[in-house]
């Protein structure tokens, strides 16, 4: 007879034992009078319990080896992130082995390293993405890769298969289901899950190994350090200037300071002034983004709060939106006639009057699949040289190469900026993996004298 019995209910792990243990994450359950802890503690149970010499009938995993194999060959920086992952060892620290995250560019072949770990550990895997566009992608490589079924969360499927793609809306609704039938789980664009539910999904999934891709871990929030405790340490990072000019272009940034006219000027001051008003009669500094939060809570019942929320806001649009920056936006186009030119702003309304003006093909959240994707095959045909677009193409989307790229909104996001300028980094179609790619350019339009060029300033 077992000493101690491990069994998978519905996200969690119920332990049955003959006497009191002390284990890590178990609490006492008086509806079964058992033991039990998140599925997420699965793999530090069994390390207590092995440390403890106690016999176990494990009942919580019984998956069968995955026999897959992958055509690709592992460029020199990807497989020391591979490794360092695989050791549980990295700049972060020592990790557990096979959990952990880590960063890399985009256009640096993430996916190729999930994809390795998958072959790897050859355990069924969970690969959970943030939008339809990347399960889309995933799905793909894995199929073109491994011969085997790859089942989908999402995008109107639910069909679940050894290896399987899903979103991480899908993979929350069913990961209390599914939470013993995957050994490894990667998670793209890990910063998600940081997000207050999608935080569940690796709550509820037993798979000892789990690994965590992005090009910017930290998140504003602090929330970083949730996903650090459901999947391990940051353990490898690689910056754009780690592989800019070998395997991916060599850029150059350029950011230009244009001035408000006198209106924009007086307005913003006006709508700046409620703002810092506020801030110093209530002792509310904002240092990061949980402060920021403090500000939108106290909107809903302080009257002042929210008229310095909104001021910001407004302060913030006419910054955005500066007519001098549309002007200067004439120039660039001119200038860049005979380049691919992505121009990236921060309002969906810009966004329209710059494709009015311009004549650009416009992207947008209220754009429809097949124009968006009618629309970027254009540009990579080359039949359009230029697009402009509103957050859409940051993340999760297969952009085609560009060279140029302007930001009308100065970000004081370093992730945002770091996947924007990732957009015309990548290597072009065709060129050998240890063949310099062409050198690529970012423009970055600031408003002078504004919260957007102090931001701006910090952030580089």
């Amino acid at each position: 007879m077992a000493d101690v019995t491990l069994t998978f209910e519905e996200g969690t792990i119920r332990v049955e034992s003959d006497a009191a243990l002390d284990l890590p994450g178990v609490e006492y359950d008086p509806r079964s009078e058992t033991g039990r802890a998140p599925a997420a503690d699965y793999a530090a149970l069994r390390d207590a319990l092995s440390e403890a010499d106690e016999t176990v009938e494990d009942n919580v995993l019984s998956l069968p080896e995955l026999s897959v194999s992958s055509t690709y060959r592992l460029r020199e920086y990807q497989q020391t992130a591979l490794d360092a992952w695989l050791a549980g060892e990295g700049n972060a620290g020592t990790g557990r082995p096979e959990r952990g995250v880590l960063e890399l560019p985009t256009g640096s072949g993430k996916t190729v390293i999930g994809i390795a770990a998958i072959e790897a550990l050859a355990t069924p895997t969970l690969v959970v993405v943030p939008t339809i566009d990347l399960l889309t992608q995933w799905r793909a490589e894995l199929s073109a890769e491994f011969d085997c079924p790859v089942g989908q969360l999402g995008g109107g499927e639910q069909r679940v298969e050894a290896v399987t793609v899903g979103t991480y809306d899908s993979a929350y609704l069913r990961a209390d289901e599914l939470g013993d039938r995957f050994g490894l789980v990667v998670f793209d664009e890990v910063h998600h899950l940081g997000g207050e539910g999608y935080r569940d999904i690796a709550r509820l999934l037993a798979a000892p190994a789990r690994l965590g891709l992005t090009a910017t871990f930290e998140r504003p929030d602090g929330a970083h350090e949730v996903v650090a405790d459901l999947l391990g340490p940051l353990l490898h990072r690689v910056s754009v200037d780690d592989l800019a000019g070998e395997h991916l272009a060599e850029y150059d940034i350029k950011r230009i300071g244009v001035e408000l006219t006198d209106e924009e000027r007086a307005a913003y001051e006006r709508h700046q002034s409620t703002f810092t008003d506020y801030l110093a009669q209530s002792s509310l500094q904002l240092r990061s983004g949980s402060d920021y939060q403090e500000l939108v809570k106290r909107s809903g019942t302080d009257p002042r709060a929210r008229e310095a929320l909104l001021a910001k806001q407004r302060a913030r649009e006419i910054t955005m939106n500066a007519e001098r920056k549309v002007d200067r936006l004439a120039t660039i186009l001119d200038r860049h006639r005979e380049d691919r030119v992505i121009v990236f702003t921060a309002s969906t309304e810009l966004v329209y009057r710059l494709s009015e003006r311009f004549l650009l093909p416009a992207i947008t959240h209220e754009t429809p699949t097949a124009e968006r994707e009618t629309i970027l095959q254009r540009f990579r045909e080359g039949t359009y040289s230029r697009v402009v677009t509103a957050n859409v193409l940051d993340e999760g989307v297969d952009v085609p190469d560009a060279n140029v790229g302007v930001l009308l909104a100065g970000s004081g996001s370093e992730r945002e900026f770091t996947q924007r300028l990732g957009r015309i980094l990548r290597p072009k179609p065709g060129e050998d993996t240890d063949t310099p790619a062409g050198r690529a350019l970012l423009y970055e339009l600031v408003t002078e004298d504004t919260a957007e060029q102090r931001v701006a300033r910090r952030r580089r």
